[in-house]
C-alpha cells in the first residue's frame, strides 16, 4: 500500500505559546515536585517509543505525577495553553499509541500505582491506573479471586493501559476483554473535569458512555481510578495440548470445537515457527515436528472439566491431531502456557527484529487466512511466525525482518498492511486488542466509511475539541481520508 501524509498534521508544530518550553517548564514545576519532571533528551530516551519501536518520537517535556491532583493540574495547564497531551501506562503496548507528540507534554501514570480496595463480597477491586495486571491478580490471590484478562505483557502491562486499548489475553474467549471486566472508571477530560462512568452494578442508566472510553486510546480523558470485576477461581484447571500436520487442521478443529458448544477458559494456536522459538528457549515439551499447535485450557467443577475433556480430545482427534498430552498436574500447565507467553521474546531470538501485527477474523476462516499469510510471506521474501487467540479469531502474525537491510522495515510493514486488509476482506477487523495509534492509521479508510469516520472524529470533538489528547492518533483526518481515497482510485 502506497504511504501517504503524516498523521501527525494536527497541532504538529505549535508547541507551547510557540514552542517556549523554559515557560512550560516553569509552570509544571509550580504543580510537580522537581523529580517528576524530565526534559534532558537522554533522560527521555526510554520513553520516545512503546512496544513497536520503529516508530520513535522525543517529547517536548515528560512529567511523572504522583497524585490525582497533579494529573488534573496537568491537564488543565495543557488546555490553557494549547500544548498536545500524551498519556502513557508502561509503554508496553503495540501500535504506538503512546509516542509521544514533539511538540507536546508525555503524561507518564506509572506511579498512581495502588490497590484502592478489594471487596470479597462483591468481588470487585479499586485500583489506579498504574497497578500491573498481574500484581492484581496476585493482589486477589489471598481471596480466592483472580482478574480475568491476562495480556501475555500482564506482568508488565497495567490496568490504565488495559482500559486505553480494551486489552484481553488467552481467556478472552470464556471471559472476556477488559469492556467486559469493568465496572466504572473515574476519569479527566482535557479541561480538568473530574467525570465518572458506569457504576456498581452490571448496567446503569442512560447511554453507555464506559463502553465508550474502553478502547479509546487515550484519545478522549486519562483514566485515574478503575473498579474492575473478579472472578472465583474455579474447582478445577486443565490444560491440553494437541499437535496437528498442517495450520488449516488446527483451524478446522477449533472452528469444529466452538461449533459443538464448547467454550473453553483459553484456545490458542502455534505455527512451526513459533513452536520452534519458544520450545528453543523455554524447553517446555513442544513436538517441534508440529505444524500447528492448539493449547486449550477447561475449567470448572471436576464434572464439568471431565465431560469436556472427553469432547474436546474426541473432537480434536477427528479433525488430525497426531498427539494429544493433556497435563498430569498445575505444574506442567503452567509449562505448556509458559511457551505460549514466552512466544514473542522467543522469535525475538531467532530475528534482529519483528513487527507483530493484531487483526481479528471469523473463526471459519483462520485455515484460509494463515494459507494466505503464507503466501504472502513467500511473496515479500519474509518469515511470519503466528502465535495467537484461536478461539476469538484474534490474530498476532510476527513478521521477521532485519532493520539494518536496506528496505526491510518497509517490506515488513506493507506486508503487515496486506494481511490486515486480508482480515477485512474475509469479514473482521484491523484490531483485536493492541488498537489502532498510529500503526494502523492507513487501514482505519480501508475497513470504514467516511460517515463512520466522520462519527469517529465527532465522538472524539465531543470530548476534547482541541484535539489536543494524543494527536494523530487513532482517527485519521478528513484530509488523510481524502488523500487515501485519492490514491486507491488512483
Amino acid at each position: 500500500m502506497d504511504t501517504i501524509l503524516s498523521t501527525s498534521d494536527t497541532h504538529s508544530k505549535q508547541g507551547s505559546e510557540g514552542g517556549d518550553v523554559a515557560a512550560l517548564v516553569s509552570s509544571l514545576q509550580l504543580l510537580l515536585p522537581a523529580s517528576s519532571i524530565i526534559i534532558s533528551t537522554e533522560s527521555q530516551r526510554p520513553f520516545e517509543c512503546d512496544g513497536l519501536a520503529v516508530y520513535q518520537q522525543l517529547p517536548l517535556v515528560t512529567v511523572i505525577p504522583e497524585t490525582v491532583d497533579q494529573v488534573q493540574a496537568i491537564l488543565r495547564l495543557c488546555h490553557l495553553h494549547r500544548v498536545p497531551l500524551v498519556p502513557r501506562g508502561a509503554g508496553t503496548g503495540l501500535c504506538a499509541g503512546a509516542m509521544p507528540h514533539a511538540e507536546g507534554v508525555l503524561l507518564v501514570m506509572s506511579k498512581l500505582d495502588k490497590i484502592l480496595h478489594i471487596n470479597q463480597n462483591t468481588a470487585t477491586a479499586t485500583v489506579q491506573p498504574g497497578v500491573r495486571n498481574l500484581a492484581l491478580t496476585d493482589a486477589a490471590q489471598p481471596f480466592g479471586l483472580y482478574y480475568a484478562p491476562d495480556p501475555s505483557s500482564q506482568i508488565a502491562c497495567t490496568i490504565g493501559g488495559n482500559v486505553a486499548e480494551n486489552s484481553g489475553g488467552v481467556h478472552c474467549l470464556k471471559y472476556g476483554l477488559t469492556v467486559n471486566n469493568l465496572l466504572q472508571v473515574t476519569m479527566i477530560t482535557i479541561e480538568g473535569q473530574v467525570i465518572i462512568l458506569g457504576g456498581e452494578g452490571l448496567d446503569e442508566p442512560g447511554m453507555d458512555l464506559l463502553s465508550l472510553v474502553v478502547g479509546s486510546e487515550g484519545l478522549l480523558g486519562v483514566v485515574v481510578e478503575a473498579k474492575v470485576k473478579l472472578l472465583p477461581r474455579a474447582p478445577r484447571v486443565q490444560v491440553l495440548l494437541a499437535a496437528y500436520d498442517s495450520v488449516t487442521a488446527a483451524g478446522d478443529a477449533v472452528a469444529a470445537l466452538i461449533g459443538q458448544g464448547i467454550i473453553p477458559a483459553g484456545l490458542e494456536m502455534m505455527d512451526h515457527l513459533a513452536i520452534s522459538a519458544a520450545e528453543d528457549f523455554v524447553k517446555v515439551g513442544y513436538p517441534t515436528d508440529a505444524q500447528a499447535l492448539l493449547i486449550c485450557e477447561l475449567d470448572g467443577t471436576d464434572a464439568e472439566v471431565e465431560e469436556q475433556l472427553a469432547v474436546v480430545s474426541q473432537c480434536f482427534t477427528e479433525h488430525g491431531a497426531h498427539h494429544i498430552r493433556i497435563a498430569k498436574d498445575a505444574a506442567e500447565a503452567e509449562a505448556l502456557w509458559q511457551g505460549r507467553k514466552a512466544a514473542f521474546p522467543a522469535v525475538g531470538r531467532i530475528s534482529p527484529d519483528y513487527y507483530c501485527m493484531d487483526g481479528t477474523i471469523p473463526r471459519g476462516q483462520v485455515g484460509y487466512v494463515l494459507t494466505r499469510i503464507s503466501e504472502l510471506s513467500r511473496s515479500y521474501g519474509l518469515r511470519v511466525a503466528n502465535v495467537f487467540h484461536a478461539g476469538d479469531g484474534n490474530l498476532h502474525p510476527l513478521i521477521l525482518f532485519d532493520a539494518s537491510v536496506d528496505g526491510e522495515l518497509q517490506q515488513a510493514e506493507l506486508l503487515g498492511g496486506d494481511i490486515l486488509t486480508l482480515c477485512v476482506d474475509v469479514g473482521g477487523t484491523i484490531t483485536g486488542e493492541h488498537g489502532v495509534g498510529l500503526e494502523k492509521m492507513q487501514q482505519m479508510p480501508y475497513q470504514f466509511g467516511d460517515a463512520e469516520l466522520a462519527q469517529f472524529r465527532r465522538l472524539k470533538a465531543a470530548f476534547d475539541s482541541e484535539e489536543l489528547l494524543n494527536p494523530g492518533k487513532g482517527i485519521p483526518t478528513l484530509k488523510y481520508c481524502q488523500e487515501y481515497r485519492s490514491l486507491q482510485h488512483g
